[in-house]
C-alpha cells in the first residue's frame, strides 16, 4: 500500500476518477465488536452473543456492526491519500451508505476509493469520493458509501 501524497487544490481536482488503495489489512475482533456496541448502545445478540450467534444466526458467528465497518472511515482515508498545502480536513457527511455483505468477527478488512468529484467551496475543495470496504476471501464488499470531506486552505 502506498499513501498518496496530494500537493494542494489543483493535485485534489487531477485525483478525480482515480482509484486509491487498497489499504493495509485489518482484523475485525471480537473486542472491537464489543466495544462498540458498549459505545452505541447496540448489543444485539449477533454482534455480542458469541456463543448464540453461532448457533442460531444465518452468519455462522457474530459480525461486527455495518456502522462499525462505516466508523473505519478515519482510519482507511490517510492511509490512501495525504493532503498537503491545506490548514486542516473535516468530515462533512455521507450521501450513501450500503452493507451489501456481513464482516464476520475475526475477518480482515481493507477499504479503497474512488474520488468522484473535488468541488471549490468557501475557502477550500469539497472533495466527494466513494469508499468500498473489502473482507478477505470476500465475494461482495461488506460496505460502499459516498463520503463528503472538506480541505480547507
Amino acid at each position: 500500500m502506498t499513501t498518496r501524497t496530494v500537493e494542494g487544490v489543483e493535485a485534489a481536482k487531477a485525483l478525480v476518477g482515480e482509484e486509491l488503495g487498497p489499504t493495509e489489512w485489518i482484523e475485525v475482533t471480537q473486542d472491537m465488536v464489543n466495544l462498540f456496541a458498549d459505545a452505541t448502545g447496540d448489543h444485539q445478540w449477533i454482534h455480542v452473543d458469541v456463543e448464540r450467534a453461532e448457533k442460531e444466526s444465518p452468519f455462522g458467528g457474530p459480525i461486527a456492526h455495518g456502522y462499525l465497518t462505516l466508523s473505519l472511515v478515519p482510519r482507511f482515508l490517510p492511509q490512501l491519500a495525504r493532503y498537503t498545502g491545506f490548514s486542516m480536513g473535516v468530515n462533512y457527511g455521507t450521501e450513501k451508505v450500503r452493507f451489501p455483505a456481513p464482516v464476520p468477527v475475526g475477518a480482515k478488512l481493507r477499504a479503497r476509493t474512488v474520488i468522484d468529484e473535488v468541488t471549490d467551496v468557501k475557502g477550500g475543495i469539497q472533495i466527494r469520493q466513494t469508499v468500498t470496504f473489502e473482507v478477505e476471501g470476500g465475494t461482495k464488499p461488506a460496505c460502499v458509501a459516498t463520503i463528503v470531506t472538506r480541505q480547507y486552505v
